[in-house]
């Protein structure tokens, strides 16, 4: 497929701002992918890049633009050649180490290090690589929690987009069931490709992973499967603050949460919602503007 794509040059921090910026927006066309990568020969300098399938707009431009405060770069529209323009915006994504974690895309080789537990999840439309800093501190939690002596039975990884936090958590407990869900259907054939790529076994048994679709906790498959020893939520604030009380519904007692996708300035509205339903704070990981919160449900709601 060909498209086009949106750069703009700025200062590291002027795009790791205007990132935090996409982020916290409740709204963005699912069709403009956006994404930021460092220049090689200037590595304070960043590129903010926006991938399209069709031709920009002014208002797309101007769009871009309001991600960065005042003044904000300029920026140019580049025509990209008949490609998988999605898969393209993420094919050089250096890996990332989290924890115990090394992701990497199927450019990068296996580092085969002792110790270091391993996915390779590629570039593929809609979902990503772990590159986020939410996806990275979700993983550095799981791996706390792990050393902290938890030991889920069961799991959900709830917008689970590639299946990634839930590998890394059947990584962690490998006795445990897992389940995987996102609203999304393109992300159940993505789960199940990068299951069979990181021989992680799909069933509802033990050491296995059940996927599927669903809003939030809706679906036969939580109906099913809940209650969970643990959660894992990385999406955003608002659907997090509306979600609460069907969290703690269907966490068991001691049950863990685990929160990401908001940023930090939204940890306090997120928190008060589910103290409300009875989850109390445990530890937090700060990852630049981003929070990582990990709950507990101490009563009842």
């Amino acid at each position: 497929m060909s498209g086009w794509k949106l750069v703009a040059r700025a200062p590291r921090e002027a795009v790791e701002a205007a990132l935090a910026a996409h982020h916290a927006l409740a709204e963005w066309d699912a069709g403009v992918v956006v994404g930021a990568s460092e220049v090689a020969e200037q590595p304070d300098d960043w590129l903010l890049e926006a991938w399209l399938a069709r031709r920009p707009t002014k208002a797309d431009t101007a769009l871009l633009k309001q991600l960065f405060p005042a003044p904000p770069p300029a920026v140019k529209a580049e025509r990209l050649p008949e490609t998988d323009w999605l898969a393209a915006s993420q094919q050089r994504a250096e890996p990332v180490r989290a924890g115990p974690f090394r992701i990497r895309t199927p450019d990068f080789p296996s580092a085969a290090q002792p110790g270091v537990i391993e996915f390779e999840i590629p570039a593929a439309q809609a979902f990503g690589t772990g590159q986020h800093a939410t996806t990275a501190g979700c993983l550095a939690m799981l791996a706390t929690m792990r050393r902290r002596g938890v030991r889920p039975r069961n799991i959900a990884d709830i917008g689970t987009g590639t299946g990634l936090l839930a590998f890394a958590a059947l990584a962690l407990w490998p006795l445990a069931r897992a389940s995987a869900t996102d609203h999304d259907p393109l992300c159940a054939a993505a789960v199940i490709d990068n299951a069979a790529r990181n021989r992680v076994r799909l069933g509802g048994g033990r050491g296995e992973l059940a996927c599927g679709i669903a809003e939030g906790l809706d679906g036969e498959l939580h109906q099913t499967n809940a209650p969970y020893d643990l959660i894992i939520a990385n999406i955003l604030a608002r659907p997090l603050i509306d979600l609460a009380p069907d969290f703690a519904a269907a966490i068991a007692p001691r049950g863990h949460l685990l929160l990401a996708g908001l940023l930090a300035s939204q940890e306090r509205a997120v928190r008060a919602a589910f103290l409300r339903a009875g989850l109390g704070p445990v530890a937090r990981l700060a990852m630049g503007e981003w929070a990582i919160v990990w709950l507990r449900r101490r009563f009842a709601a």
